[in-house]
């Protein structure tokens, strides 16, 4: 590993640690620490143990309204390191999940992880040949055996096939939306600092267009996803 690999990897993890820190000091993680010690008390083996099981060797506590990240990490086995991270974001949006926060993560792994390309790709597609989880919760969850729901998750060999339909086309012209979008504001980003006039006009437009393109993404993806919860509530009732 390279200097700049290594300082890739710092920043991503001095990043997450410093949201994870703001999100804290705006809730009360007595409530937290208590469903943690609830967690403790599973059998060794179920999805709630395991999850008390990570948090405590990594000496962290649920976060506040992210509940459903950590049970990602522990059913998924992504460790809780910045590739790893970026990684499980990868899954994620093979797996459906199209929210802010998986698209910001990942394209922040992306621009500064370029060696790892190729380990999110195959993330990517393992996402797609799963059964959809981001409406998992800890509380529906906890109770089962953390091996056998790894098992259930490509059974059958599952995989969200894609269909030449308006959703399909909807679906990626959104993806390819959000990723021009914050391509051009990142683009853009440092222009807006220049003292020339015609680059502040110039990299306004394009920020602006970028955040346009961003937005309408994310809005035509939250559309089809509630589409498909019903879909994701049935896939749920193999268990």
């Amino acid at each position: 590993m390279n200097i700049l690999q290594k300082i890739a990897r710092q920043i991503i993890q001095k990043s997450f640690r410093f949201s994870v820190w703001t999100i804290e000091q705006f809730h009360d993680m007595h409530a937290t620490a208590d469903q943690v010690a609830k967690l403790r008390e599973y059998p060794v083996g179920t999805l709630g143990y395991d999850i008390a099981k990570c948090l405590d060797e990594n000496q962290l506590l649920l976060v506040p309204n992210y509940e459903s990240h950590d049970l990602k990490h522990v059913l998924l086995d992504y460790p809780m390191t910045p590739v790893a991270e970026i990684r499980m974001q990868a899954f994620m949006l093979g797996n459906g999940n199209y929210t802010l926060p998986c698209f910001f993560i990942l394209t922040f792994g992306v621009l500064l992880l370029p060696d790892e390309w190729i380990t999110l790709y195959q993330d990517f597609q393992r996402g797609r040949k799963s059964k959809p989880i981001s409406a998992w919760t800890i509380e529906a969850f906890a109770d089962f055996e953390t091996l056998h729901l790894r098992q259930e998750l490509t059974e059958n060999n599952y995989q969200m096939r894609p269909t030449f339909t308006l959703k399909f086309f909807l679906k990626y012209s959104a993806l390819i939306s959000i990723f021009a979008g914050i391509f051009g504001m990142l683009f853009s980003l440092p222009f807006l600092f220049s003292s020339n006039m015609a680059d502040l006009v110039g990299a306004g437009f394009s920020f602006i267009g970028g955040a346009i393109l961003t937005v309408g993404g994310l809005l035509t993806l939250s559309n089809l996803t509630k589409h498909h919860t019903s879909d994701i509530s049935e896939s749920t009732l193999f268990l």
